[in-house]
């Protein structure tokens, strides 16, 4: 393989003419016969018998050619890249410019590479910082929640539904007179409060008496998925059969026994709140990771390739399908159930991917600027982090995560600490919901 021209055409655009010798070129078409011969069949030959001389001589001397151009193309254009040392992100343009016995074959590649960067100001950066203190007001409501979650349900017959009780009723729905599909059930169970149905209908189930048979008006929402009801009045007809309300365990000692390895309800209460405080901690250290993020993401100055862009939000959609198969949701299926049509849905991912590239981007330079390295026995630190992590062999990681590229990772982990230790972090509490 020898490069002929290189030459800077755009921004992040570079073209080079490849050509592969004669001696290679044959070696090449001699790989695609033998790949081919046994599906060719010349008369008076068993299939796969025929000698090359003798296919090419019935086929043209070029019948193997396309094929050998195929089988050298992407082992030349690596090499080219290595050789000429770029780091690219595309290859947008290919032709084979000439073919021959004589003079090989040779190559015109158009190759998208990264861009060059610039980023003043990633020192110093002004951010907030959001930590929810955790109140007893907090402790109290996820006591309460583990308190309702192990009510004893019992039956109501001496009072009236309140929210919070289950109901179990008949209804059918009427829009202008119509009894409408959908609108029909017998023996529905409901917890009132809960927000299942429509907004208005289950307050007025409040105050209602077993066997009473009354009327729920209400208006369907504007963006309701029935197109034939969105916005229109409906009249339910109902029957209530049965309440069923929430008998609640006192809170006191029993109770923290009962439902957690404590054996008193301060303690219990003092357990609740040191996992609150972690989980708001850790709550906030992503809230502010994002944060330094998105300010670092905006510092990029660059022409980025759009391909760049495209790449990741192809990886962001591979990564969706790789999240939902298991819950056995296809995209084919989510387009079709949202109306959505694949660029749409694509475009959801459009701002993410743009912080995201240009976060890498960043993190890149900040490495170069700081002169981040990365140290033979860091690397086989994280290799091995890696294999404990996934339970994998660790030669096996090794050849699945080229040396370099994760240095790449570990140096741009160690430049966002960098900013982040750098930061002017300002602890702020939550603003009032």
């Amino acid at each position: 393989m020898e490069i002929i021209s290189n030459n800077k055409t755009g921004a992040n655009t570079v073209e080079a003419e490849i050509k592969v010798n004669a001696e290679e070129f044959e070696a090449a078409v001699q790989a695609a016969f033998l790949r081919k011969r046994k599906n060719i069949t010349l008369p008076g030959f068993r299939k796969g018998k025929a000698t090359r001389k003798m296919i090419e001589a019935q086929y043209g001397e070029g019948f193997f050619y396309e094929d050998a151009v195929n089988g050298i193309y992407q082992k030349t254009v690596a090499d080219a890249i290595d050789e000429l040392k770029l780091e690219v992100v595309d290859v947008p343009e290919t032709e084979v410019t000439s073919v021959s016995k004589e003079d090989g074959v040779s190559f015109k590649v158009t190759f998208t590479v990264k861009p060059e960067i610039k980023i003043d100001g990633y020192k110093g950066l002004k951010v907030e910082k959001t930590v929810k203190t955790i109140t007893d007001v907090d402790v109290d409501k996820q006591v309460e929640r583990v308190r309702n979650n192990n009510a004893r349900i019992i039956d109501v017959t001496d009072r009236a539904v309140q929210t919070g009780d289950t109901v179990v009723f008949d209804f059918e729905g009427f829009c202008e007179g119509e009894a409408f599909e959908g609108g029909k059930a017998e023996r529905f169970s409901l917890e009132i409060g809960s927000g299942r149905f429509i907004p208005g209908f289950e307050d007025q189930i409040v105050g209602k008496n077993i066997d009473e048979e009354f009327d729920v008006n209400v208006t369907f929402p504007e963006n309701y998925n029935a197109e034939n009801l969105a916005g229109k009045p409906a009249v339910f007809k109902c029957k209530l059969y049965e309440i069923k309300g929430k008998e609640l365990a006192e809170l006191d000692d029993e109770f923290a026994k009962d439902v957690s390895e404590f054996d008193t309800l301060a303690e219990y209460k003092a357990d609740i709140k040191a996992k609150l405080e972690e989980t708001a901690a850790n709550h906030a250290d992503t809230m502010l990771d994002n944060t330094v993020s998105e300010k670092l993401a905006e510092l990029v100055e660059a022409e980025i390739p759009e391909a760049m862009y495209e790449h990741r939000i192809a990886d962001m959609l591979r990564e969706w399908e790789y999240r939902n198969r298991y819950a056995g949701i296809t995209l084919q299926d989510y387009l079709k159930y949202t109306g959505l049509t694949i660029d749409q849905f694509k475009e959801n991912f459009r701002a993410p991917a743009e912080i995201q590239v240009k976060l890498r981007l960043a993190l890149e330079k900040i490495a170069e600027l700081e002169n981040i390295e990365i140290t033979d026995a860091a690397l086989e630190e994280q290799y091995q982090k890696l294999a404990d992590e996934h339970k994998m062999d660790l030669e096996r990681v090794k050849t699945i995560i080229p040396a370099d590229s994760l240095k790449a990772d570990i140096a741009s982990e160690k430049a966002f600490e960098l900013v982040k230790e750098n930061a002017e972090i300002t602890v702020v509490e939550p603003k009032a919901e």
